[in-house]
């Protein structure tokens, strides 16, 4: 079965589980929309802990959260029901088709954004606009639920409500296009992404493990690979471990080195590393 709740996401779940009415598996593209700028006058973009915090603690946000929350500028996603229940972000009148619950999963996604927000001085007019930092991950796991890559009521920049494609087709449908619906968002939306590219990648240089992690005898290359760095930065200059890949005293005393080399002093620079100055030092993935 697939995760009821997204790796990597932050899950607060508000309660008020409901089932789905099943059906084909679809998922909604919606935007914040939570300012109104203009290209003349455009405006700072809401913070991500403004709308977690609406969607996950308000009375009025909980009445109409989506499942995610996702930043497209930084890839962080905040999770408020499992992908089982139905959420309650599309508008749903009484009789005809249940909108929050028409499908195996209704899996919505809402992306924060308006049409000319600022983020670091920078204006974006459309979602696409925006880096979309973290949507192949979010991809890959609506597409785990069974809901496929297309839009049957087409893309957000030209749509139609078409109720019969709802009821009938699985797929991505934007805000703008589901029945009894009158909003005009996401008004764009990311390519999908294929099957690899959507898979996580190794990343370049090695993350921090942990402060704990280095403790003196652990056998890792990473060990290794960080004492070639430190060599390289001319910081690598007393005796290790005679293994080349265990935590020796020399390792301590040459990276306590790299810590002075990046400025810090006293207690800030003893072992054990720190995250800011591991990642300055850009120790090669092994």
């Amino acid at each position: 079965m697939p995760d009821l709740w997204m790796p990597g996401a932050q899950r607060l779940d508000i309660g008020n589980h409901a089932p789905t009415d099943g059906g084909k598996p679809k998922a909604i593209g919606h935007i914040t929309w939570d300012r109104n700028a203009t290209a003349a006058k455009p405006i700072t973009l809401v913070p991500y802990e403004d709308l977690r915090d609406y969607f996950s603690k308000n009375s009025a946000g909980k009445a109409v959260a989506p499942h995610i929350l996702w930043d497209p500028f930084t890839g962080r996603k905040c999770q408020f029901f499992p992908a089982t229940s139905r959420s309650l972000s599309l508008r749903d009148l009484a009789g005809g088709t249940r909108t929050n619950r028409a499908g195996s999963v209704v899996i919505q996604v809402e992306a924060l954004f308006f049409p000319y927000c600022k983020v670091d001085g920078k204006v974006y007019a459309k979602l696409t606009d925006s880096p979309c930092k973290g949507w192949a991950e979010l991809n890959a796991w609506v597409r785990s639920w069974g809901v496929p890559d297309v839009w049957p009521n087409g893309r957000p920049e030209n749509c139609t409500r078409n109720a019969s494609n709802w009821a009938t087709k699985g797929g991505w449908y934007p805000h703008k296009g589901v029945p009894e619906n009158d909003h005009e968002d996401p008004l764009s939306w990311p390519p999908f992404v294929t099957t690899e590219a959507a898979q996580p990648t190794k990343p370049r240089y090695e993350p921090f493990p942990g402060a704990a992690w280095f403790s003196r005898g652990r056998k890792s290359p990473i060990v290794l690979a960080m004492r070639q760095r430190l060599i390289a930065e001319g910081c690598g200059r007393y005796q290790s471990s005679k293994n080349p890949d265990v935590i020796g005293p020399g390792d301590e005393a040459s990276y306590e080195a790299w810590q002075r080399k990046c400025g810090y002093s006293g207690s800030a620079a003893t072992w054990p590393p720190g995250k800011t100055t591991w990642d300055r030092l850009k120790v090669p993935n092994v």
